[in-house]
């Protein structure tokens, strides 16, 4: 086989170098323009991220000042409110010693105008005085603190426990006509439902009418109304009817001026059971019954000088009524009638009592004698009151 000549090889040898070489300067010119790209890339990177930084600091700087002044503005207007607020506590103050200072007169005119009648008349009022069952002498001193618990239910309702015994149980009445009552185990799930069908409920053989009913003594004593008016006593715990009675009193009518659905209201207080009613034959005034919690007979009838006009509930402590009034368009709840059966108690010796603003007007008040507060039903909001007793002595 014959050999190449050797000029012939170093030409390819000289040949394939110079290609090689070629490749190699197009390929570092192909990097090179790819560096250069990713190094303005970069550039441009760094001068966004310079200005998204400085604008980001700006930024923040304009924020920390909005708040630095929305801070001011607040104590600003914090200051403001607690400013007004001790003016407004100093202007109720203000309004409570004029009040005291000058008492509404109707009490004292249609006291004098019942006496007349009293010597005038025979009726089946007796107006005697009281033999108290107890030594219960206290009266209310002031509202000591207010609880609003949460609102359920209609405007208009009322809420209680049973005075006697060891029950924590809460009965809720909704509504100014049902017949079915609400039960809670306690007051802290009557709290914290929020939906009454975790209630356990009680189905009354007849409808009540009005809020003011109560449960004692292991019984629901509730109003209903069948053509007249009659008191009816059920069994917790046999569910039924164990006694009813038709109330005594003929053309009877809302007991309260601002409360038109409340036409007896029954109240417990440490001498037992008793009836605020009204009717035609004295309209101006508010008339009292001690009732029989065993029979539900009458015991005792008093007519007193407390007004009907612009009197939204009442309550008995110590045997001794105390009226609430308020407004047509509801304002503060003050009490400013109080009749004492037994005698011991001047009205006008009583103290005036204001309850804090809230929400509207009371549909009810129950006072349990047990725990010395009172469970008020204020436009569907549920509220405790807890009431500063004084002797009576010490008005």
């Amino acid at each position: 086989m014959a050999m190449a000549p050797p000029n012939a090889f170093l030409l390819l040898v000289i040949l394939a170098d110079a290609v090689h070489g070629q490749q190699q300067q197009q390929l570092m010119e192909y990097m090179e323009r790819r560096l250069a790209v990713l190094e303005e890339r970069i550039s441009q990177w760094h001068d966004q991220s310079s200005r998204y930084s400085s604008e980001l600091r700006d930024f923040k700087n304009k924020v920390l000042s909005m708040l630095e002044s929305v801070e001011k503005e607040r104590e600003t207007i914090r200051a403001e409110v607690e400013n007004t607020a001790v003016r407004v506590d100093r202007l109720e103050r203000e309004v409570d010693y004029l009040e005291t200072q000058n008492p509404a007169p109707p009490c004292v005119e249609v006291d004098e105008k019942l006496m007349e009648n009293q010597v005038s008349t025979g009726k089946k009022r007796k107006n005697e005085k009281y033999e108290k069952l107890t030594d219960c002498s206290d009266t209310i001193s002031q509202v000591k603190a207010m609880k609003i618990l949460k609102r359920f239910g209609s405007t208009a309702g009322l809420w209680t426990k049973d005075p006697v015994g060891n029950s924590e149980k809460i009965y809720v009445f909704d509504g100014t006509s049902n017949d079915t009552v609400y039960v809670f185990p306690r007051i802290r799930e009557f709290t914290l439902f929020s939906a009454t069908r975790k209630a356990a409920r009680i189905r009354l053989p007849y409808p009540w009418v009005g809020t003011g009913h109560l449960v004692y003594g292991g019984h629901l004593y509730y109003i209903r109304r069948h053509g007249t008016f009659q008191v009816i006593k059920f069994s917790l715990a046999n569910k039924t009817i164990v006694d009813s009675s038709v109330f005594p009193a003929e053309e009877q009518i809302p007991v309260f001026g601002l409360s038109f659905y409340n036409y007896i209201e029954l109240a417990v207080d440490e001498e037992g059971l008793w009836a605020i009613y009204a009717t035609q034959e004295n309209e101006k005034n508010i008339a009292l019954a001690k009732l029989d919690p065993a029979s539900l007979d009458i015991e005792q009838m008093w007519d007193t000088p407390c007004p009907r006009e612009n009197a939204e509930s009442a309550f008995i402590i110590c045997g001794a009524l105390y009226v609430v009034y308020n407004t047509r368009l509801p304002s503060r709840s003050r009490i400013q009638c109080v009749f004492d059966v037994s005698g011991s108690m001047p009205s006008e010796d009583a103290a005036l009592v204001y309850f804090p603003k809230r929400y509207g007007s009371h549909s009810s008040m129950k006072y349990n004698p047990k725990e010395r507060q009172i469970y008020a039903w204020d436009d569907g909001y549920q509220i405790i009151y807890r009431m500063e007793m004084k002797k009576k002595t010490e008005v």
